[in-house]
């Protein structure tokens, strides 16, 4: 997994994976956003859908914690074991909206992100032991804030692109 040389090396490597992810959505037109090709499982609205769902997730968690509520992660509804379910509830609350308002979502999200990382301490971002959320999450193994943040932005924007540029090589 990469490493970080600090905040602004993060929030720019996030940026960049961003960025191209992104871009790969403006030539696919709103009729066929929904449409299935055979070697990709996700349609285009369900490849934004999956990163808005978690990108609102890993923002959620920061949010209850500074506020003082209780951390459920993944989500109040879905266990780590409900993967499955959990993502179906991304697809389903999200993948009917319309490209450009996915795009959005996941652009404010993004900005959120790069926010939430300028309003913590380098300390907090790379340390570990920083949020209970990020303590608390797995059973086995505790990580840094900043681990959570690459899962939920730069390593799957990375691979999602991939992805998305497959279906479009099959579809457009």
């Amino acid at each position: 997994m990469q490493t970080y040389q600090g905040k602004e090396d993060l929030k720019s490597t996030i940026r960049k994976a961003y960025g191209k992810y992104i871009a790969e959505f403006d030539e696919i037109p709103e009729a066929l956003k929904d449409k299935r090709c055979e070697d990709v499982d996700r349609t285009p609205a369900e490849n934004l859908a999956y990163q808005v769902g978690w990108t609102t997730l890993l923002l959620q968690w920061e949010r209850d914690e500074r506020a003082g509520r209780q951390v459920r992660t993944p989500s109040d509804r879905y266990a780590w074991n409900q993967l499955g379910d959990l993502y179906r509830w991304f697809t389903d609350t999200y993948a009917g909206l319309p490209l450009r308002e996915l795009r959005e979502r996941l652009e404010a999200n993004v900005a959120d992100i790069l926010t939430m990382i300028d309003t913590m301490s380098e300390d907090e971002v790379f340390n570990t032991h920083q949020r209970r959320w990020a303590d608390e999450a797995t059973k086995t193994a505790v990580w840094p804030v900043w681990k959570f943040i690459h899962i939920n932005t730069v390593a799957p924007f990375k691979t999602f692109r991939t992805t998305i540029r497959k279906w479009k090589k099959d579809v457009l």
